[in-house]
Order: structure tokens, then C-alpha cells, then sequence
């Protein structure tokens, strides 16, 4: 046996037969270490690192007096890990309003990991459940921690933030294969080649401890082959006369939320959106989310738009409206308006009412009880946050289609549009100031890519302080602005592709897949060969 494989077999033996403190301590570090393979690090081989020291972890289980609630607590520390690593910028945006929010910090640092490291525990605890040894069991935990994620990605309306599959959008030939199988089917095929190793690692089997990290590196290497391919191939060709204007204003979050400041704010936007386009040009101009709020209760604001935008250009911007209920209830919404010319003057020609907000940080679930303890929603418009919009929407303008969304909602796969309502492009309205120079909108861009490829179409981003961007159909960022800088894209729009596999089936290619994951682990003769 070579050094290096007498030094994994070692390892392993040791992280197997690890126990009490020791043992939750190898898990947590494991998936702290599995974080950084996400944006901004990018570390890929730490992935596989964490996964298959988990998969070890799960094994050693099987000696504890207790195994099932041994892998339980070993799969809750390494996802405690991997989400502290990996969402612990949602703590920054209670500073933003640090007088009234601040001491909500350290429940939303540690809380919201421990909550979602539920997951991974029950994930682990499945699989511990399971007998078999060598490719069987890196299969079986395959499936179970993809359909795992798929649940983490649907309960208590969802959170598929950080899906394992994220690993390979920080590359546009990394994300192609989600164009057939979503961010959920590229969870898969992560979790399966980033554990793959631990199936030369067996306890009584010493013969062969690389054979897992030649599959890992082979099913990487097809994966990328894949993309390559998928990129060269022949694409339509775009319209030139249909253009974009990408505006990032670079506003910081305190002023962003201050009524005080919002003539001046507006102002801010306008420098960026000023200019004239050749006279056959249809131009499309994006604002970030809340870019312009009340617009619609604003005359003057309406009439700086007919004066200064360009011509043959169309306004598409964040703003917050409110409405009253038949109850005389007053109803915020955060918005997207559609700004057009008409005759002589623009007005807002369609609307569209995000539908799928944030707990706490735009609406406040269980008011009554939380709002007692003094909890309360982020949003400044109202107690009670943020009311929902009827759901997604295609809308027409400018002689083109579009579907909107707004920061938080890109991030759910097969969410972008109603079926039946495949619009020619989309466009993102997001305002990430709130979580400060973190790797919170590095990972929001990433999963921004990911809607583009899984739908075949391009996108055009505006995020108040970065990171903007215009992405193509393969989800190729054909421009950006950096974080923190203010500035413009001026673009072509780039062209749609035909439907693809994932926009015709959604999530049943998976779904299918995840099935076979967990049924052939059970065939004993096909993995006796193997």
C-alpha cells in the first residue's frame, strides 16, 4: 500500500472511531470546511472533504450504543457547520437598524444554522439506518441528502439557499447540466461525486482506498465536459436594436430606508439612467429593488421620468406601493413598476407584488405572539410587514415580454414564471446592502445564474450595491458591477433559448432520479460487481 493510502486509510479509521466531543468537533469543522467550496471561496475539494468525512462519521455510528441518535447529533453539528460558514451574513442586517434589531443578532447567527442543520441531521439519521457498506451506501446517502434538500427547499416556505449543487454555479460550464435537472438534480450529482470517496474507505476493506477519488475526479470531469459542450453549441441570434440598462446606485442601506433621503436617492438613479440610445433602439432600463419607492403617489417623480429618460426607453423599477383593503386596512407591497411612455407623458403601465417574502425581514409570521415578545418585522412600511402578491406573472412591455422577480425569489428553482407564460427574458430587482460586503449577494448571484440556465433565458440584475449583472441564457455573466461601486450596464439583451428539458418537466427528472438512488442500493447483485 503507497504512503498516501496507508495515510487516508489511517485517517479514516480515526474519524470513524472518534467519540464524545471529539467526534462532534471532526463533524462541525467538516462542515465548516464544506462551506467554502460555495461563493466566494470556492474551494471544490473541500466539499468532498466534508462530505466524506460525514459518510465516516455515519459509519462510526453504527458501534454507539445509540447509532441512530449518534448519526443524528454527527449530521446536525457537520449542517450547524456548513450553515454558520455559510449564512452567518443574515445577522448583519439587524445592524443596519442596530437600536431596534441588534439584540435579535445573536438568535439569527445561531438560530438560524441550528434550525437548518434539523436537515442534515435527519438526513444522517436515514442514513445510518441503512446496512449496506461500499458503492450501495454512497448511493443510498446520495439520494437522501439531495431529497433532503429538496424538503429544505419546500417546508415552512422553503429556504434552497446554499444547495450543495451551488458548488458548481460559480462557473457558467460548472451550472450547464441544471438546464435538464435543476439546482436540485446538480444537489445530486454534487453530493454523490463529493462522497464518492469514502467508498474506498471501507473499515475491512484496505485494498483499494483511492478508488472513490478516481470516480469523484472522473464524474467531475464529465460534468464540466458536459457544460463545454452545451456552451459551444450554436445559439440564436439577439436582437441588437433591443437594449439594456442595468442601473446600480450604490445607496448605503441606512439611507436607502430613509424617507428623508428618497428625492435625493432618486436623483442617484437618474445620473445612471440619463442618455440617449439610436433612434430604432428599444431600451429597458432596471432600477434595484425599492429603487424608487411610492412611485405611483408621486407626480413630480412621474414627471422627472418624462422629462429626462431617454426616448423609446422603458422604466422597470423596485418600488413599495400600498393599497386599501376593503376593511380599511392599509396593505404595503413590495413592487416592481412598469413605467412607459404614453402620448406625452410616462405613467405606470403594470405592476407586479412580490409573493413570496421573507419571515421576518418583510413580514412577521405569528404577529400576535411575536410582536409581544418585541419582535418585529424589518421592513419599515409597517408592523406587520409586507403584504403577499398573488404569485408570478409575466408581463409585456416595450415590445418584449419579461417575468420579474425580487431579491429573494430568484433563489427558488422552477419559480420564475407560470407555465404556459415563458416570457422572452428576466429580470431581478434586489437590494443585498442589507447584509454589508459579505458572501451573502456573491451567493445570490450564483443562484441568480442558475434560474438563467435552468429556463434557458437571460437576465438582467439590479442590485442597489452590487453585484449587478447581465447574464445570457447559458448563464454567462456577459457584464457586472462589482460590490459597492456605482455605476451602469449598457447592453444588448441577450437572446432566449428554445425550452429546455428542466423548463418543460420541472423537478420530475430528479424526483426520478432520487427514486433510483434510493431503489438500487437494495439490488444486491448490481453492487456485488462494483
Amino acid at each position: 500500500m503507497s504512503r498516501c493510502s496507508e495515510l487516508l486509510t489511517r485517517a479514516a479509521e480515526g474519524i470513524r472511531g472518534a467519540s464524545g466531543w471529539r467526534r462532534w468537533l471532526i463533524s462541525f469543522v467538516a462542515g465548516l470546511a464544506a462551506a467554502t467550496a460555495l461563493a466566494p471561496l470556492y474551494l471544490l475539494p473541500l466539499m468532498a472533504v466534508g462530505m466524506t468525512v460525514l459518510v465516516l462519521l455515519i459509519d462510526g455510528a453504527a458501534a454507539h450504543s445509540k447509532p441512530g441518535r449518534s448519526a443524528f447529533i454527527a449530521g446536525w453539528f457537520w449542517g450547524f457547520g456548513y450553515f454558520l460558514a455559510g449564512v452567518y451574513w443574515m445577522a448583519l442586517s439587524f445592524f443596519v437598524q442596530a437600536d431596534q434589531f441588534a439584540w435579535m443578532a445573536p438568535f439569527a447567527l445561531a438560530g438560524m444554522p441550528a434550525f437548518l442543520a434539523l436537515f442534515t441531521g435527519a438526513a444522517a439519521l436515514c442514513c445510518a439506518a441503512f446496512p449496506k457498506t461500499g458503492w450501495a451506501r454512497i448511493v443510498f446517502f446520495a439520494g437522501v441528502f439531495a431529497l433532503v434538500e429538496y424538503g429544505r427547499g419546500h417546508i415552512l416556505t422553503g429556504l434552497p439557499w446554499n444547495l450543495t449543487g451551488q458548488v458548481f454555479a460559480g462557473s457558467a460550464v460548472g451550472a450547464q447540466t441544471a438546464a435538464w435537472y435543476g439546482a436540485y438534480g446538480l444537489s445530486l450529482v454534487a453530493i454523490f461525486l463529493a462522497a464518492a470517496p469514502a467508498a474506498g474507505l471501507e473499515a475491512d476493506d484496505k485494498t483499494k482506498p483511492l478508488s472513490g477519488f478516481w470516480v469523484m475526479l472522473g464524474g467531475a470531469a464529465l460534468l464540466f465536459a458536459a457544460g463545454a459542450i452545451r456552451l459551444a453549441m450554436p445559439e440564436p441570434q439577439g436582437d441588437a436594436r433591443q437594449l439594456v440598462r442595468i442601473v446600480q446606485p450604490n445607496i448605503p442601506q441606512r439611507e436607502k430606508i430613509q424617507w428623508s433621503y428618497w428625492a435625493k436617492n432618486f436623483e442617484r438613479q437618474m445620473e445612471h439612467s440619463r442618455g440617449a440610445v439610436p433612434p430604432d433602439a428599444q431600451l429597458f432600463i432596471i432600477w434595484p429593488e425599492n429603487g424608487a419607492p411610492l412611485l405611483s403617489e408621486s407626480p413630480s417623480a412621474l414627471e422627472a421620468l418624462s422629462e429626462e429618460l431617454p426616448e423609446n426607453s422603458v422604466l422597470i423599477a423596485g418600488t413599495v406601493r400600498r393599497e386599501e383593503a376593503e376593511n380599511g386596512e392599509e396593505r404595503w407591497y413590495n413592487s416592481i413598476a412598469v413605467v412607459e411612455q404614453e402620448e406625452d407623458r410616462r405613467r405606470i403601465t403594470a405592476h407586479y407584488d412580490k409573493h413570496h417574502l421573507v419571515p421576518i425581514g418583510e413580514y412577521l409570521p405569528f404577529y400576535d405572539f411575536l410582536s409581544q415578545i418585541g419582535v418585529a418585522a424589518l421592513t419599515p412600511y409597517q408592523d406587520r410587514g409586507f403584504s403577499s402578491g398573488l404569485g408570478p406573472t409575466t408581463l409585456s412591455a416595450g415590445g418584449a415580454s419579461f417575468s420579474p422577480m425580487i431579491c429573494y425569489e430568484a433563489i427558488f428553482p422552477g419559480a420564475s414564471y407560470f407555465k404556459g407564460e415563458r416570457p422572452d427574458w428576466l429580470v431581478v430587482a434586489t437590494n443585498d446592502a442589507w447584509f454589508g460586503d459579505s458572501s451573502g449577494p456573491r451567493q445570490h448571484l450564483d443562484m441568480a445564474r442558475l434560474r438563467a440556465v435552468e429556463t434557458g433565458l437571460p437576465m438582467a440584475r439590479s442590485a442597489n450595491t452590487g453585484v449587478s449583472a447581465l447574464i445570457d441564457a447559458k448563464g454567462r455573466i456577459l457584464a457586472r458591477i462589482p460590490l459597492y461601486q456605482a455605476g451602469k450596464i449598457d447592453a444588448p439583451l441577450p437572446p432566449k433559448l428554445p425550452r429546455t428539458l428542466y423548463d418543460r418537466a420541472g423537478d420530475w427528472p430528479f424526483l426520478l432520479f432520487v427514486l433510483i438512488f434510493l431503489i438500487l442500493p437494495f439490488q444486491g447483485k448490481l453492487f456485488a460487481r462494483v
